[in-house]
């Protein structure tokens, strides 16, 4: 079977809130997040701290500009 990640046209982007005590914080966090889900490099798209938290969107890029694009070339 294989991998859905080989039809992903470019990229995933993930939303959520992160309690936590400041941006400063909530930028370690939201990159350690990416990690623990096995996304390696993770890139903030967008970082909101309003007091409590952040609301945070992560991008892990699939293919970049150039790449080889396994969707292009199915069997």
């Amino acid at each position: 079977m294989k991998s859905a990640f080989e039809n992903v046209m470019d990229a995933i982007d993930i939303e959520t809130y992160i309690v936590c005590k400041n941006e400063n914080e909530g930028r370690a966090l939201a990159l350690q997040l990416g990690k623990e889900m096995n996304l390696n490099e993770v890139d903030i798209m967008f970082m909101e701290f309003d007091g409590f938290g952040v609301r945070v969107r992560l991008r892990k890029y699939i293919y970049k500009p150039g790449d080889n694009y396994k969707y292009l070339n199915q069997d």
